[in-house]
């Protein structure tokens, strides 16, 4: 009996280190999204579309009407609050795991862009930023449920 007592114990606190792992490391991707995002909308909402692409490399939005632009980025800002704030208060928590598909949206429509540039680099960043939005918004949701 003492040694079912012990197992079971110790499975239990195994589950709640591993919640806390878990948990860490989507405070983590959380954190690198918001500021990815952050200062991505940051410099989208702030510079000049040459300051842009060829300073900031950002080349996607390169031929893009500026009011677009500044839509972008005011967008990524959100969402960057979006990412962090509502889970950390614990007020419309579901706002994150929604920032997150829209991070995942983002990426989906930015890859190709960057395929017909011929820049692989911004393509394995947007599928890595793609694959971490999805990580996020799954494992939230499934908090949610």
């Amino acid at each position: 009996m003492i040694i079912v007592k012990r197992l079971a114990a110790g499975v239990f606190e195994l589950c709640i280190n591993k919640t806390k792992v878990m948990n860490t490391i989507l405070w983590l991707c959380q954190a690198l999204l918001a500021l990815e995002f952050g200062y991505s909308g940051f410099c989208k909402s702030t510079l000049s579309e040459a300051a842009l692409v060829h300073e900031k490399g950002q080349t996607g939005v390169e031929g893009l009407p500026m009011p677009f632009i500044r839509f972008i980025g005011v967008a990524e800002i959100a969402g960057a609050i979006g990412i962090l704030l509502p889970w950390w208060f614990g007020i419309a928590r579901v706002l994150t795991p929604v920032a997150a598909v829209c991070f995942a949206v983002i990426m989906v429509f930015a890859a190709p862009i960057h395929i017909k540039r011929k820049e692989p680099r911004n393509v394995a960043t947007n599928l890595i930023t793609l694959a971490i939005a999805i990580f996020i918004a799954y494992e939230r949701f499934r908090e949610l449920a």
